[in-house]
């Protein structure tokens, strides 16, 4: 089995296990303790938070576990807001985050702040000005990720840092993607992480907040980890987080070159084995293990079955993934096509062959989904009708684009074919088809219940 999920959850690393099973016997006691066993313990929870934050590039003091990543942004953002109340209670995120990010931003704006969503373009990164331009006198918080989890895009950071400090606002960088690869460059100010996304145990995370930053934890106060982090330390899970971040670290620079030239040869080969796909994500500025694509007319769920069944554990952010057909909210910003949403994230030490063997399996399983789908596209054609309306009310993803896809070919250059349907998702696969084909997408009106009206007019 062949597994490209990291992006996910990175199987446990040797050096991880090694110092879980060591510390076990080591680090069971309260380090708040005086006793022998004590004292022990609070030497390992001492050296994994030097360890941690010379990787995250802050000062031990500034760093603090968590329970989860999940928690070290949720406890970030909260006590940052909080910090900076009499400053104001906006607070700036970028559209792709991740949903840690912006269930707290729900939680914040439904407390009475308020929230500003800052756009991406097609390739999945904000523009410098653009989230700049977002920030306001009443700011109190910008939280901007590193690199991007579904698409591998990285951000402009440290542009960014340097416009919020300008500003006088700071900056929360969700680093849960990148911190295997390196420090988050720029001059942020709050950081977080996710032990489980390098390698190291699930249950750890990591939160930085740099001094002068004012910060007011919320919630019980509670003495441990600066007050920033309630509950009992997991030492053993944090000295493994801490041990399993170094050793990544030293791979870093040879797996990064070597896993880029797998993941590149993956984005070139895809579209020439198989018809009608999007390679999404900037093709340069991304994380080297990284990669996802979208397969016009098929069933993603069933494109990630038929992958498993082949050996590969895979992703996706395609609506027909989802038990409520809801897109990707990252696809979706990015204006791109969610449908038959492939992520592929490899892990440190992925073979050649195995990417190959991918290669070679991919095609047959993106056909074998078309056929039962009863996909036959006839994009071309010459038409000569001047107008089409396409009826594809009570179909799902990805249905409703096979029939504009279809249909198209029946109007000449310049007509119009108009797609009636009431899937949530036809309102982001329609005009993203139409890009990736040359079409134009005129226009959506409402029509009674939950329908819309797509117009896309025919280009060459």
């Amino acid at each position: 089995m062949s597994y490209f999920d990291v992006a996910s959850s990175a199987p446990l690393h040797p050096v991880a296990r090694q110092a879980l099973q060591a510390s076990l016997d080591e680090g069971w006691a309260d380090p708040a303790r005086l006793y022998r066993e004590g004292r022990r313990a609070r030497l390992l929870l001492d050296a994994a938070r030097e360890a941690a934050a010379e990787a995250v590039g802050c000062r031990p003091d500034e760093l603090v576990f968590t329970s989860s990543g999940t928690r070290a942004v949720h406890d970030g953002i909260a006590g940052a807001l909080a910090g900076r109340r009499r400053v104001g209670r906006h607070l700036v995120v970028s559209a792709v985050e991740h949903s840690a990010v912006l269930h707290s931003a729900a939680a914040h704006e439904g407390d009475g702040g308020s929230v500003t969503e800052v756009g991406v373009g097609r390739e999945g990164a904000v523009s410098v000005s653009s989230y700049a331009d977002a920030v306001r006198a009443d700011t109190a918080l910008a939280c901007l990720q590193s690199a991007n989890h579904e698409v591998g895009t990285v951000q402009p950071v440290a542009e960014v840092a340097e416009a919020c400090r300008a500003a006088g606002v700071p900056l929360l960088v969700d680093a849960a993607q990148s911190l295997a690869w390196g420090p988050v460059e720029g001059d942020w100010s709050l950081l977080t992480g996710s032990a489980h996304k390098w390698g190291g145990p699930a249950g750890v995370g990591v939160l930085a907040v740099r001094k002068g930053v004012r910060f007011a934890p919320q919630g019980p106060a509670d003495e441990r980890e600066s007050g920033r982090a309630a509950g009992f330390e997991n030492i053993p899970g944090v000295v493994a987080a801490a041990a399993s971040l170094r050793a990544v670290r030293s791979e870093a620079a040879g797996e990064a070159a070597r896993l880029r030239e797998l993941t590149e040869r993956i984005r070139a080969r895809v579209p020439r084995l198989v018809p009608d796909v999007e390679v999404v994500g900037d093709p340069v500025r991304r994380l080297p293990h990284l990669l996802t694509f979208s397969c016009l007319y098929v069933d993603g769920e069933t494109v990630l079955h038929e992958l498993d069944r082949a050996g590969f554990s895979v992703s996706s952010g395609s609506s027909c993934t989802s038990s409520t057909l809801t897109p990707s909210h990252v696809l979706r910003a990015m204006g791109v096509v969610s449908e038959g949403n492939v992520r592929v994230s490899l892990p440190l030490g992925a073979e050649e062959a195995e990417v190959e063997r991918f290669l070679e399996v991919l095609p047959g399983v993106v056909s074998g989904v078309r056929e039962k789908l009863g996909v036959t596209v006839a994009a071309g054609g010459q038409g000569e009708e001047e107008a089409v309306t396409v009826d594809a009310l009570g179909l799902t993803c990805p249905q409703p684009v096979i029939e504009l896809a279809r249909a198209i070919g029946r109007v000449r250059v310049g007509g119009v074919v108009t797609v009636v349907a009431d899937d949530e998702v036809a309102a982001v696969d329609i005009p993203a088809w139409c890009f990736t084909q040359g079409h134009e997408y005129v226009r959506s009106s409402p029509r009674p219940g939950e329908a819309v009206a797509h117009e896309v007019r025919r280009g060459l």
